[in-house]
């Protein structure tokens, strides 16, 4: 959707962390200092917070106790200044979007490219910004053709060892969390413990995971290390599955001493799917009885088949924000809320879920 208005100024959760507000300004600095005019402080007495109305989502996140951040890429920090100064002011942590995934930082299988991921992790320094790692391990890492030409049973294990040092190393100090594992749940595969059939499956076994996880710790002791998985969030059969899988798949990590910190919920919403607020407490109820933290890691709506009119859009988007940020923000073991992508121009559904009216 290649619209001129930023996620942060058209769909306003955020700037309450849950609170409903009036939607339709342009730009972030545009509904701020609207909000600014009709409320110079805003009070949350129950959470007993307070901060200004001008106050930028960092800082309101903050008040709460929750950290907000954004993906991005450098390319658009470096081309767009507007867009770097509203992304610098409004984020405490910065993802990359694509630098550290596979298929950017191995040309080869002999070589690392840390280009972009350290000029990410030299903004978020600069900027006073956490910095995360995302992912470490992921199933289309296979995209990769020398990756897909090389792997075998006899050497996966080792090709998998070494990058997960490699990176973490690079990083070792630098990283508030890394996904260590990402998306290695899909019910619908029809495997009895709901793992997907990713080519990491095949060549090593369940057991990648555990390799995975251990490798980390070892490499970066500090950084907090995730489990990141999809479509967890809807009143749906597949999701249903999902949780149940993702559940099963924690308690076992926990269970065998897999140092597995966090899940990671990725939460790409669907505004024309339901959520069940019972059914979606529970799950992060249990998922924080093991004793682990969540995050929201990559928090966006999908509009595709909602009205072309952009203001009634708009305030359905916004709904549905509110409406799953105030069922998860209620579990204290939720430490951050970050979203994949800080501006609409820029978003990965306007290739992925493009709209046929935009």
């Amino acid at each position: 959707m290649a619209r001129n208005h930023t996620m942060a100024g058209r769909r306003t959760f955020l700037l309450g962390m849950g609170a409903s507000a009036a939607v339709g300004a342009c730009t972030i600095t545009d509904r701020l200092r609207a909000l600014n005019d009709k409320a110079p402080e805003i009070i949350d007495e129950k959470r007993n917070f307070a901060v200004r109305g001008d106050a930028s989502l960092r800082d309101r996140a903050a008040a709460k106790g929750l950290i907000y951040g954004a993906a991005t890429g450098f390319q658009l920090l470096s081309s767009d200044s507007v867009f770097a100064n509203s992304f610098a002011r409004e984020c405490a942590m910065l993802v990359p979007e694509n630098a550290l995934k596979w298929p950017t930082l191995r040309p080869s299988a002999s070589s690392f490219d840390f280009t972009e991921g350290d000029a990410l992790l030299e903004f978020a320094r600069t900027h006073n910004m956490l910095f995360r790692g995302h992912p470490l391990v992921w199933g289309y890492d296979f995209d990769l053709e020398w990756l897909k030409n090389t792997a075998n049973s006899q050497n996966a294990e080792r090709l998998l060892v070494k990058h997960i040092k490699t990176v973490v190393g690079h990083y070792a100090g630098e990283i508030h969390s890394w996904d260590v594992v990402n998306e290695a749940i899909n019910p619908s595969h029809g495997l009895a413990d709901g793992l997907a059939k990713t080519r990491w499956l095949e060549l090593i076994g369940p057991k990648y995971i555990d390799i995975a996880f251990r490798t980390a710790a070892e490499a970066d002791p500090k950084a907090l290390l995730v489990y990141n998985d999809n479509a967890l969030d809807h009143d749906t059969p597949d999701a249903d599955a999902r949780r149940v899988a993702t559940l099963n798949l924690l308690k076992g990590l926990k269970s065998r001493g897999i140092p597995v910190q966090a899940l990671g919920m990725q939460a790409h919403l669907s505004a024309d799917q339901p959520i069940n607020p019972s059914k979606l407490k529970a799950f992060l109820h249990d998922v924080a009885s093991l004793g682990m933290k969540i995050l929201i890691t990559e928090l966006d709506v999908i509009d595709q088949k909602l009205p072309v009119e952009i203001k009634g859009r708009d305030r359905i988007v916004a709904k549905v924000y509110e409406d799953y940020l105030s069922v998860v923000l209620e579990e204290p073991a939720v430490i951050a809320v970050l979203t994949w992508g800080l501006s609409d121009r820029y978003t990965w559904h306007s290739q992925f879920n493009p709209r046929q009216d935009k």
